[in-house]
């Protein structure tokens, strides 16, 4: 018998997340699919002029360079064009960005719909409300949590010797944001059975920021734009940035939500008839 035959509905009664995984992955490729293309479309709109920006600015940069170096700054240049002379052009790189964003789309809603097939055994959150949560706490552990140590820079910014450094740094602000939401959520269940609601909320909420904190605090800080480089610019991208990723996460959740409260319908419509 499966997990939703046995728990239909949640204490308020409303349908718990129903369905065999393969169901629920195909839910989440369709989701993290649309969610994908969504977020490509923003990405389009509000970050590719800020990018045409910065790589006008690096050209500009080298360009300068060869005048005053002679023809030692060209194969530079060329290591890091971005232009039409690169070997994929920017018309090219634009048209791929719709694919870049639909494939990790695909991958973030499999991995989604993997996590949220394993959390329905152990809470009672209707099924919408959890996907909801999920998308809220991945966004804040893959997206949020290293963006505010290390947001994101346009081309023109950044040491291209020091990038695996800075990858890896990436990559282990990840981690720390995964174990600030396993750690609020442990503090949440520890305090399930508290009377004052407040408590209840706070106290997940002060674990999570003390253990992003700490980590902060260990982790080194990466700055390599320069004092030339437009503030204003540099600020306009990372926006963009990060409003690309949010309107990744919340279509998504959304999304999956959507598709979750319409699957529960339709079963509810089949044992009713």
């Amino acid at each position: 018998m499966s997990l939703s035959d046995t728990r239909p509905t949640s204490p308020g009664g409303q349908a718990i997340l129903s369905g065999s995984y393969v169901q629920l992955l195909l839910r989440g490729l369709l989701a993290g699919l649309l969610a994908g293309l969504l977020a490509g479309a923003v990405a389009f709109v509000v970050g590719e002029p800020h990018i045409d920006s910065a790589i006008a600015i690096e050209e500009a940069a080298g360009e300068a360079a060869d005048h005053d170096h002679g023809g030692a700054a060209v194969v530079d240049e060329e290591a890091h064009s971005h232009g039409d002379d690169a070997e994929v052009s920017r018309t090219g790189q634009k048209a791929g960005l719709f694919l870049a964003t639909s494939l990790a789309g695909l991958a973030l809603g499999a991995l989604y719909a993997s996590v949220l097939h394993f959390a329905r055994r152990y809470t009672d959150l209707p099924g919408w409300k959890l996907a909801l949560t999920g998308a809220g706490a991945a966004w804040l552990a893959i997206e949020a949590v290293p963006f505010f140590k290390y947001p994101a820079n346009p081309p023109a910014v950044g040491d291209p010797d020091t990038i695996n450094e800075r990858t890896l740094w990436w990559l282990a602000a990840v981690v720390l944001g995964l174990v600030a939401i396993a750690v609020a959520v442990a503090v949440a269940k520890a305090l399930s059975n508290q009377d004052l609601h407040t408590v209840r909320i706070v106290g997940p909420l002060i674990a999570f920021l003390v253990v992003v904190g700490l980590g902060y605090l260990v982790m080194p800080t990466i700055d390599e734009v320069s004092d030339d480089f437009p503030a204003s610019l540099l600020w306009q991208f990372r926006v963009a940035s990060f409003t690309v990723q949010v309107t990744l996460w919340a279509a998504l959740g959304f999304i999956f939500a959507f598709l979750t409260e319409r699957a529960s319908r339709v079963r509810a419509r089949a044992f009713g008839s």
